[in-house]
């Protein structure tokens, strides 16, 4: 099966990273409201990495620019209609002398969708201390998606998912360390997963960019933990249904999204019809850059 694009032509990575990024660039309408668009995704509503980037764009463009992410704190409310635009309104909460605090809601049809609290703050020394980077093989040692997702088309509903993916992921590299859940549907794994990723072309300096494609990658698989531990393939292969609750960022060092990062993900519980993952993303030198926490609606379809 080949991957193209809807004009029938392979899509070039650099092109399609150029359109994640005219998509994270915000038209401004007003003083702290902006307006965005969404892309196709695999399924029919906007991808939770879209509209989370999307948001924190919008606060970044209130806030000075020595000032950077340190946490973030969403829910997702509504499914949002990707054939609708999205306005970010942004609450300018607090301006301290090393914090800046913003909100941040998105809405589409006249109702929230999503909603976005955000620290951000001036550099300053401090203690230093981290977590070990876990074990990983060289992620250029590693099969590409566009490598190993169409060997395993079968797997899906839907034989035309495995392009589906590849062209809603074709700005980012992301190489899985093991079988992603797909491939070993039936066979419940330890809830553990890694992948390395990079955006498929160089940036600029900008480091609220950076932190803003991170957000956005770190929507693809954090739940994929979940699904491992009891043997389930995804919503691709039918055995499960789920959508994103909520989810938390804190960037603790400085780190390039365009340079690889393996992202080290695991699921410490599932009950009530829900999910929850959690992670570190460590730069390929070592340094712990984000730590992830997000749980999901995930339920058996009846």
């Amino acid at each position: 099966m080949s991957h193209t694009s809807p004009g029938g032509r392979p899509p070039h990575p650099r092109e399609a990273l150029d359109a994640l990024l005219d998509l994270l660039d915000l038209e401004q309408i007003e003083q702290d409201i902006f307006r965005g668009v969404s892309r196709s995704a695999v399924v029919p509503r906007v991808f939770g990495g879209q509209v989370a980037a999307q948001a924190l764009v919008a606060a970044g463009r209130t806030v000075p620019a020595d000032r950077l992410p340190h946490s973030l704190h969403a829910y997702f409310l509504r499914a949002g209609d990707p054939a609708a635009p999205i306005v970010y309104t942004v609450d300018r909460i607090r301006d301290g002398r090393s914090f800046t605090t913003r909100r941040v809601v998105a809405v589409q049809h006249g109702h929230p969708v999503f909603h976005l609290s955000a620290s951000f703050q001036t550099h300053e020394e401090g203690l230093e201390h981290q977590a070990a980077m876990p074990a990983a093989p060289d992620p250029e040692s590693l099969p590409t998606s566009a490598e190993t997702l169409p060997r395993y088309a079968d797997r899906f509903l839907d034989p035309d998912t495995a392009d589906r993916i590849l062209e809603a992921r074709a700005a980012i590299d992301l190489r899985y360390v093991d079988p992603p859940p797909y491939v070993t549907a039936g066979e419940p794994r330890e809830p553990r997963s890694q992948v390395w990723f990079r955006t498929n072309g160089k940036l600029d300096d900008d480091p609220l960019l950076h932190v803003c494609l991170a957000t956005y990658v770190s929507d693809m698989t954090l739940l994929d933990s979940v699904l491992l531990a009891h043997g389930r393939g995804g919503w691709a292969t039918g055995d499960v249904v789920g959508a994103s609750l909520d989810h938390a960022m804190w960037f603790h060092r400085p780190f390039r999204a365009d340079e690889w990062l393996l992202y080290d993900q695991e699921s410490p519980s599932a009950s009530g019809g829900r999910g929850l993952g959690q992670a570190r993303i460590h730069t390929q030198d070592g340094r712990l850059a984000i730590s992830v926490i997000q749980e999901g609606v995930v339920r058996v379809p009846r």
